[in-house]
């Protein structure tokens, strides 16, 4: 029988994301997001949350590019990708594991759900009655060949 390995979530950035270079000029981005949790407890009625934290890797170069022109701290996004778990050695040369979410090239994606901040009041020249941007530059990409059915970005 296959196996799955296949991570889906939707929350906000803890920090801007962190945009590494390669000596061979591909580009990686890392960032964490909050996912959380909300309940009323049943013996006391009290509200409760819980919130995770992920760690997010982004390997797709469209993806890199959609990260470091779109995302900032407190953005919201849908992330798509895999588990992965790397070993690595601390400074003080002990072993250690990581597990993070992978966005790869061809099967992952990310799409921006809200880019401004809580309390945010829009004006109604926020709502411009056509888009401008070039349809070169979305504000949500998917990697997969399977979802470029058409020219529309969004």
């Amino acid at each position: 029988m296959a196996s799955i390995n296949k991570a889906i979530i939707i929350g906000r950035l803890g920090k801007d994301p962190q945009i590494n270079t390669f000596q061979n000029g591909s580009k990686i981005a890392t960032f964490t997001v909050a996912t959380s949790e909300r309940w009323t407890d049943k013996q006391t009625g009290e509200k409760k949350e819980r919130t995770e934290w992920h760690n997010i890797a982004v390997t797709s170069p469209a993806l890199v590019t959609l990260v470091e022109k779109y995302l900032k701290k407190g953005s919201q996004a849908y992330i798509e990708g895999s588990f992965r778990t790397r070993e690595y050695t601390d400074n003080n040369g002990l072993k250690r594991y990581a597990t993070e979410i992978v966005v790869p090239p061809y099967s992952g994606n990310i799409q921006l759900i809200e880019s401004k901040p809580s309390g945010y009041q829009p004006q109604q020249s926020d709502y411009p009655e056509t888009f401008d941007e070039p349809a070169s530059e979305p504000t949500s990409v998917s990697d997969s060949y399977d979802d470029m059915d058409d020219d529309i970005p969004f």
